[in-house]
């Protein structure tokens, strides 16, 4: 199927609000904030909630109970992305002048580098609404888990098998990908923190509406 040939829509019927679904997860939605590797809030998100299909929420759910027995919580950094955020993304890989946040999250790559090595996509398995941008929180802390690496920090440090990382901030990466793995999801390999639904509901469908959760309740 060409890119062509893909649907876009703006149809939020089959979302829901993952709070809602999976109560006592932790949300901090970078894109959202100004706090990401562009340095603005990026568009299309009008709140800063994590949305996503019922069926990525379900599986979800059990990878939340299952951490909850070890002492753990879901901490979401993304979830839906909408079809106008990527494009945003794109126009900045365009514009070679804006390196502001280079320093945070790609120090050691040139902008274009980011789309070349498959850190920054064109087209994002995010707007199709199953993928999930996570980490875990220590419930006794408060804190998050040690994963020898920041979420979205672009380079060889966030790949989940970089054995530049401590045994025990290996096995942390290992515990979340297992746990996701087994609900039903799909790593991939230069993020840690990156998981795709592995039956995903919409595999050749990006949404175009806004992350705003009043959205799914017209």
């Amino acid at each position: 199927m060409t890119d062509f040939e893909k649907k876009v829509t703006m149809d939020p019927s089959g979302f829901v609000v993952l709070g809602e679904y999976v109560p006592g997860i932790v949300q901090e939605i970078r894109y959202y904030s100004t706090y990401n590797f562009i340095g603005d809030r990026i568009d299309g998100y009008e709140e800063p909630v994590a949305l996503c299909t019922i069926e990525a929420a379900r599986a979800l759910k059990a990878v939340a109970n299952e951490m909850n027995v070890y002492g753990y919580r879901l901490k979401i950094f993304d979830a839906y992305r909408p079809a106008p955020a990527v494009r945003h993304f794109v126009l900045w890989g365009i514009e070679d002048t804006d390196v502001r946040m280079k320093s945070y999250f790609y120090p050691d790559l040139q902008k274009t580098e980011l789309f070349e090595k498959g850190y920054v996509a064109s087209k994002s398995s995010h707007s199709r609404g199953s993928t999930i941008d996570l980490t875990l929180l220590d419930m006794k802390t408060g804190k998050e888990v040690d994963m020898g690496g920041p979420f979205d920090f672009f380079g060889e440090l966030s790949h989940p098998d970089f054995k530049g990382v401590t045994k025990e901030q290996y096995a942390n990466r290992m515990l979340l990908q297992s746990t996701m793995v087994r609900c039903g999801f799909v790593p991939i390999d230069c993020e840690w923190w990156h998981f795709t639904l592995k039956d995903e509901p919409y595999p050749d469908t990006y949404f175009e509406f806004p992350v705003n959760s009043e959205y799914l309740r017209k």
